[in-house]
């Protein structure tokens, strides 16, 4: 099925408006400590030789900035470069983004054979107000990554394409999961999409063995309902020992109190996708504000997120990560990371 015919169905099936919610109480300070003070948003997580690696959306003065935990997760620090600025993975951009207005947003790392590919979003050169998502390669863990030439998505008709992530299943094809960005056509709200007239779905597609090259056509992993606001992101796609496939995704808009990390569960990688009953982070979490944009590492053990530093200001947005446990097709919270209260 075409791309085109696929947004046309899913266009049907989301003009209804948003529920309106009743915010959620919260702390007045969060009940655990972020892993570093500065801002870091949309986190994604890699274990190297028993070191964690983490990266984020375009901060500090580099497109990807890259972190280090020494200390089994419960602090990281940004690496320097010989300059003593913060380690930028991806210093180089690919052709289809505009060296002065590229917004490199949501990057993820996995590792394939002897090196990782970094999945990334980027702005369009053919329509900046969109974004395409992209990769690059490298040899060394934090890079620096070499951009492929040409993106892996880039619907730019449906809004673009954001939020990738990597997975690799056991029987070693390699996917990307990302969201059709439908929210930036319009609808309304401060996030757009505020009337539901535009689908964003979480997309599958497939890839060949560099990590990067598409096989075959996307399909729809999961899409928003009602109760998911204005739209669904930020998805995260692992495999629990028990063999169910647990994507995990954010829904409501990224800068007000519903933001949430929430899994849904299938038995086929391909679905269909069953979401829970419930969210797993919502704001009141720990005194948490909007913790969201989630990366799980690939065994499933642990989940890093952001949360706001402060109440309705996505300005700065914090790194906190959780150890995970699935039993069948439910995920429950662990420890933290941090200095958290036992």
């Amino acid at each position: 099925m075409s791309f085109s015919k696929i947004a046309s169905l899913l266009l049907a099936s989301s003009v209804l408006p948003c529920l309106s919610l009743v915010p959620p109480a919260i702390q007045k300070t969060p009940l655990v400590e972020p892993l570093m003070q500065e801002n870091f948003p949309d986190p994604a997580i890699i274990e190297v030789d028993s070191k964690f690696y983490a990266f984020s959306t375009t901060s500090s003065g580099a497109h990807v900035p890259v972190a280090i935990s020494t200390d089994g997760m419960k602090s990281i620090t940004y690496l320097k470069d010989n300059k003593g600025n913060v380690l930028d993975a991806m210093p180089s951009l690919p052709p289809w983004t505009p060296a002065n207005n590229s917004n490199v947003w949501a990057p993820d790392v996995i590792q394939i054979g002897t090196h990782f590919v970094l999945y990334f979003s980027a702005t369009s050169n053919d329509d900046e107000s969109n974004h395409c998502v992209g990769a690059a390669t490298s040899t060394p863990v934090t890079g620096p990554y070499t951009p492929v030439s040409v993106p892996i998505a880039c619907p730019t008709k449906q809004g673009g394409a954001i939020d990738p992530a990597g997975f690799t299943d056991q029987d070693g094809k390699t996917y990307v999961v990302y969201k059709v960005d439908g929210n930036s056509l319009g609808g309304g709200g401060p996030c757009g999409n505020e009337n539901g007239q535009y689908p964003t779905p979480l997309m599958l597609q497939q890839v060949s063995s560099d990590g990067f090259t598409p096989i075959d056509e996307p399909i729809i992993l999961l899409n928003r309902s009602n109760a998911d606001g204005p739209y669904i992101e930020a998805p995260s796609l692992v495999r629990s020992s028990e063999g169910v496939y647990v994507l995990f995704f954010s829904s409501n808009c990224y800068n007000g109190p519903y933001y949430d990390t929430s899994y849904a569960t299938a038995m086929n990688v391909r679905g269909p996708y069953t979401k829970s009953a419930k969210p797993l982070l919502v704001t009141g979490t720990e005194g948490l504000f909007s913790p969201g944009g989630a990366d799980v590492l690939a065994d499933g053990s642990r989940i890093v997120f952001h949360a706001d530093q402060e109440y309705s200001n996505s300005a700065v947005r914090q790194v906190y990560t959780r150890e995970i446990q699935m039993s069948g097709t439910t995920v429950s919270l662990g420890v933290s990371g941090s200095n958290a209260s036992q």
